[in-house]
């Protein structure tokens, strides 16, 4: 209560500015004086009686003094007090915080090579920063989990970080990235190695030749194999599966070369690579056809064709002539006349109607029969 001198605590990173300020409320022209952490007067009013160059004079009146301390280094750290000399005398502390960022910052790789599967220790070490720095982990984009370990010596603290990684052949060329993270630090500080994995062959057969793919007899066939691997196979091989490989088969390098085909030809042809890793291989399954195999087919596909047609339009023609007899049909219909026994129904009795039946068949030549 009644206080009325007034002071904010700073916090500074090494080797930078810290700015002290000693405040009076209500000023009453009392004299204001500003101590170090060992008590010695820095500034008594505007004069400095402590031979330290590195603190100059802001601003002086009857209500503030205010300091700069350049070149901030850990032993500046402390308490600095201010007093105004009133009855009785006022005192109020500020305290000065100093950041040191990490002075060094190195990553160490069990192995500069290693082999796809293999699990290897990574190590990454921030020396004498003040407080602790956070050290991150990161595999090309992806943040990984790491274990740390801090030392504390004389108020610097040294940090270790240890990550244990398996390796595979992708992550070959893929940068591992220790990055820190501390109170000092703008942006990003970092360093980083690149991963360099060892891994087995992998083998790929491209058929080269025929370009369509079907391979019949007396055709030639070549084939090439691709094999990449770390290091690169020095050696690929063919072979045939379960056989020997034919007489008339030539072998240059990676490619495999069969003239004039035929049906024993046919097997399992296997292209082998191997490195210091390992060894992978890829098969090609060669089954000849025969020599029209590819013209039968066309032929067989144009007699289809041709037999289709046939049979669609006489399939046409018939339906069109059975719409043409059912509408005649439908407007003509049949019907059946006769003049046998013609008269008899004029007859009085059965005697006239006979005698008129035989007037009838005297006139044979009048009967008549109609049929449409």
């Amino acid at each position: 209560d009644g206080q009325n001198l007034f002071t904010k605590d700073v916090t500074v990173i090494e080797g930078e500015v810290a700015t002290i300020s000693c405040q009076v409320n209500k000023s009453d022209d009392s004299v204001i004086q500003l101590l170090n952490p060992n008590r010695q007067t820095i500034y008594f009013k505007d004069f400095r009686p402590l031979k330290d160059s590195r603190f100059q004079l802001l601003n002086f009146s009857s209500s503030e003094l205010k300091v700069s301390l350049t070149n901030v280094s850990i032993s500046d750290e402390g308490r600095y007090f201010c007093q105004l000399y009133t009855d009785p005398p006022q005192e109020s502390y500020t305290t000065i915080t100093v950041l040191v960022p990490p002075r060094n910052l190195m990553i160490d790789i069990q192995k500069d090579t290693a082999v796809e599967g293999e699990e290897i220790e990574v190590n990454c070490t921030a020396m004498a920063s003040k407080p602790a720095t956070t050290i991150r982990w990161f595999k090309g984009n992806k943040e990984l989990k790491g274990k740390s370990e801090v030392e504390e010596w004389s108020d610097m603290y040294t940090v270790t970080s240890q990550l244990m990684l398996k390796v595979h052949k992708e992550d070959d060329g893929v940068p591992v990235i220790c990055q820190v993270e501390h109170p000092a630090v703008t942006g990003n500080l970092q360093t980083q190695r690149y991963l360099e994995v060892q891994y087995k062959p992998q083998v790929h057969i491209q058929m080269t030749y025929p370009l369509q793919g079907l391979t019949r007899e007396g055709d030639a066939l070549e084939l090439t194999c691709e094999a990449i691997g770390k290091p690169q196979p020095v050696m690929v091989t063919w072979v045939r599966v379960d056989d020997e490989m034919p007489q008339h088969a030539v072998l240059s390098g990676p490619n495999l070369f069969i003239n004039n085909l035929n049906k024993t030809d046919n097997g399992t042809y296997r292209c082998e690579a191997s490195n210091v890793v390992g060894k992978a291989h890829s098969d090609y399954m060669l089954y000849v056809y025969d020599s029209r195999a590819g013209e039968e087919g066309a032929i067989g596909a144009v007699d289809h064709a041709v037999i289709g047609g046939v049979v669609a339009v006489v399939v046409f023609a018939m339906l069109c002539l059975l719409i043409i007899l059912g509408r005649y049909f439908a407007r003509h219909k049949g019907t059946y006349f006769t003049h046998e026994a013609k008269g008899a129904d004029d007859a009085a009795d059965a005697d006239t109607a006979i005698i008129n039946a035989e007037g009838g068949q005297n006139n044979s030549e009048e009967k008549k029969e109609y049929f449409i």
